[in-house]
């Protein structure tokens, strides 16, 4: 962003947050947070509060996304794919099967592919969760098949990645450097590509995000379209050199420095 042009403050957030940026007076903040608080529409209702221009999306469309049951029952109302999911206590998932495996344990509000458990179909006992999980958990049907993810940026769908990993695509696949592999533009049947760029923009403009987000999927290609499976959306995608948006961006021409500019003048406290 200074590349750009910006005169940058950087603030690491903390209890202090609003002294902060009462003090530094900024005309926009990017909001470059994730997981609780910064993600879940806590601190986009703090800046709005503030009357301070902020980007990615609003308190709503955050809330929405960062809770992956009522982000579900959105896409389903809008006609988008997804696998069968239960809200359970974590007690209750420790001392049995709450569904047929293969099932997903994971935390219902948090991102990066953090607290994930995989309970396959040979699984003779439920998983042990850590006492580090929620109270309550998401279980959701396994949904087998390569990991596809597609950007919005506005109200345009930037392409689709295949995310091609050793194992699955956890914290370490995400954030190492080589702990994953990225194929820009993936190689898909035609139909797959069109689906995943639609399903996008709909999950998109279903939750009411704004600016730049990034809805993952998973592909069963033996069963085709109807293997296409909405996982979630994420409303403030990574930014880091291993990210997927920033990649997607690039595939089309838009360089790091054009991004950030875009996100920069597209922030709003209104939404």
């Amino acid at each position: 962003m200074r590349d750009e042009g910006f005169e940058v403050v950087e603030v690491d957030a903390g209890p202090d947050l609003v002294s902060r940026l009462t003090e530094i007076k900024p005309d926009v903040v990017f909001n470059a947070l994730h997981g609780r608080w910064g993600e879940d529409g806590c601190v986009q209702g703090l800046l709005e509060w503030l009357r301070i221009p902020y980007s990615h999306s609003g308190v709503l469309a955050s809330a929405l996304a960062m809770d992956k049951q009522k982000s579900k029952d959105v896409y389903r109302r809008a006609g988008l794919p997804v696998v069968e999911s239960v809200l359970a206590p974590r007690d209750e998932v420790r001392a049995r099967h709450v569904m047929a495996p293969p099932y997903v344990v994971k935390p219902n509000n948090e991102g990066s592919s953090v607290g994930v458990y995989i309970v396959h179909e040979a699984a003779n006992a439920p998983p042990q969760l850590s006492d580090d999980m929620p109270e309550t958990v998401m279980v959701e049907t396994y949904a087998p098949g390569r990991e596809l993810t597609t950007s919005v940026l506005g109200d345009r769908a930037l392409g689709v990645t295949d995310i091609i990993t050793e194992g699955w695509y956890d914290y370490h696949a995400k954030y190492s450097v080589g702990g994953s592999r990225h194929e820009f533009p993936a190689n898909l049947p035609k139909e797959i590509t069109e689906a995943c760029l639609d399903y996008a923009q709909r999950a998109h403009a279903a939750l009411g995000c704004r600016g730049l987000s990034r809805t993952d999927f998973r592909w069963d290609e033996a069963r085709g379209v109807d293997g296409l499976i909405v996982l979630e959306t994420n409303t403030q995608p990574g930014m880091t050199p291993t990210s997927l948006s920033p990649e997607q961006a690039a595939g089309i021409g838009m360089s790091f420095g054009q991004l950030c500019r875009w996100i920069v003048e597209d922030a709003s406290c209104d939404r």
